[in-house]
């Protein structure tokens, strides 16, 4: 397994009374135990296909396919589609670069871009910048009924109307959505199929936050020309302990679970992620949004923030080391020392740091990771740390599935459905009665 943890500095037994005490602990894994038999449950109905997902290769050529045709003789692919449909695929995206502040604007033909927050101006703009005529789209929703994608799909058709191009939306257009169920209506489908348009199902058994394992995360990683069998098998290697029957303390998602859950009881209501990766930012920005859907409901539920080091050190750490604790915070690294730019030793000694000479500036990365949850759990900031040796596409597969399954985990030991999300659905029903009546 490439993913360390360890939840040592969020214990009092270690950090003083900030800390969790031992006994909150054990009585989080007791729940969280009693969760696991009910997830191997879900794995053996197949409940929860999910679970299955890590040990599945058989859809993973039709993925590539999709991704070829998306590539072919294109210099920009646009993905349209909102949270679930739209940040998995970010966080994959995110290994080639995508979305890296300053790297991001070199990345390497096809462009990829994710349209995923609706604002009139923006979308208007990249449509005019755009060369419609070497632009793929791909359209994605899981029901077919997501309004913002459905305006998306319906603005690309006209646009590319009036560019001439009409005749084209099959060569230019993919579509992602569920089949088409008997005697319903999928909104995307009647959209895109009369146009000659294609679709690559939505597994039907998967919701949008969950989706990351299936094609909404990886035909935006093929088409980038990542290593999609890679993805899976680092899934498969976070679900391994599950399957292998471990304890409930020696799985580290469980763990994790356990410890949000026993914080949570502990009435630490917030939990913080801040990675120290630029190219781990759209994964916390993913994770946000799996932990808030999944998990707040009924009056349960942490708050989820999502920080990216060393910049947020800057803006956020005064506040969690200085502010009121009730926070957990996870810090995430990885393997950095010894890469980036060599410091020279004349020029540091002119900039006053001698300490600088000879050093490169993943030391200072990998020295500030260390020093801030160490500074932390000084101040009795409770803090779990995870690592990962190695950012690839095995390793990002093994967090995504270690954070599903913890997340899963949590909303079970809760009492609450970790699949549903009834708040966003009342916001989406509102919004569209605002919208008919002008």
């Amino acid at each position: 397994m490439a993913l360390q943890q360890s939840i040592d500095l969020a214990l009092e037994s270690n950090i003083g009374g900030g800390g969790l005490p031992q006994a909150a602990l054990d009585a989080a894994l007791g729940l969280v135990g009693d969760a696991m038999k009910r997830l191997a449950e879900d794995d053996a109905s197949g409940r929860l296909p999910l679970l299955h997902m890590p040990r599945t290769s058989d859809d993973l050529a039709s993925t590539r396919e999709a991704a070829a045709f998306l590539r072919d003789d294109a210099t920009d692919v646009v993905f349209l589609g909102t949270g679930g449909s739209s940040l998995g695929g970010q966080t994959l995206a995110q290994l080639k670069d995508f979305a890296v502040p300053g790297a991001g604007r070199f990345t390497e033909s096809p462009r990829v871009h994710f349209l995923d927050n609706l604002d009139p101006v923006t979308f208007d703009r990249v449509l005019h910048k755009l060369p419609l005529s070497s632009t793929r789209f791909v359209s994605i929703s899981k029901s077919g009924g997501t309004g913002e994608t459905l305006m998306q799909t319906i603005a690309v058709l006209s646009a590319l109307d009036k560019a001439g191009l009409k005749a084209l939306p099959k060569d230019m257009f993919l579509g992602l959505s569920e089949p088409r169920k008997e005697g319903g209506r999928n909104a995307l489908r009647d959209l895109l199929e009369p146009e000659g348009v294609r679709f690559l199902d939505h597994h039907t058994g998967i919701g949008g936050r969950y989706s990351v394992l299936t094609d909404v995360g990886l035909l935006p990683a093929a088409v980038l020309g990542l290593d999609i069998a890679a993805i899976r098998q680092g899934a498969a290697d976070a679900y391994e302990p599950f399957r292998s029957g471990a304890a409930t303390k020696d799985a580290p998602a469980a763990l994790g679970a356990a410890l949000n859950v026993a914080m949570a009881r502990e009435g630490k209501g917030i939990t913080v992620a801040m990675a120290y990766a630029d190219r781990l930012e759209r994964f916390t920005r993913w994770w946000v949004q799996l932990w808030a859907e999944s998990v707040g409901k009924d009056g349960h539920g942490t708050q989820p923030v999502a920080a990216i080091g060393p910049v947020d050190q800057h803006s956020q750490l005064q506040l969690y080391l200085a502010g009121p604790n009730d926070k957990l915070f996870t810090v995430m690294t990885t393997g950095v020392e010894g890469q980036g730019p060599l410091m020279d030793e004349k020029l540091a000694k002119r900039a006053g740091e001698p300490g600088f000479a000879g050093k490169r500036i993943g030391d200072l990365v990998a020295a500030q990771g260390r020093a801030t949850a160490d500074t932390l759990a000084k101040n009795g900031r409770p803090t779990r740390q995870i690592h990962v040796e190695k950012l690839n596409e095995r390793a990002v597969g093994e967090l995504l599935m270690h954070f599903m399954l913890e997340t899963i985990l949590a909303g079970y030991a809760l009492g609450v459905d970790p699949f549903d999300q009834p708040a966003v659905e009342e916001g989406k029903i509102l919004a569209k009665q605002y919208l008919a009546q002008g």
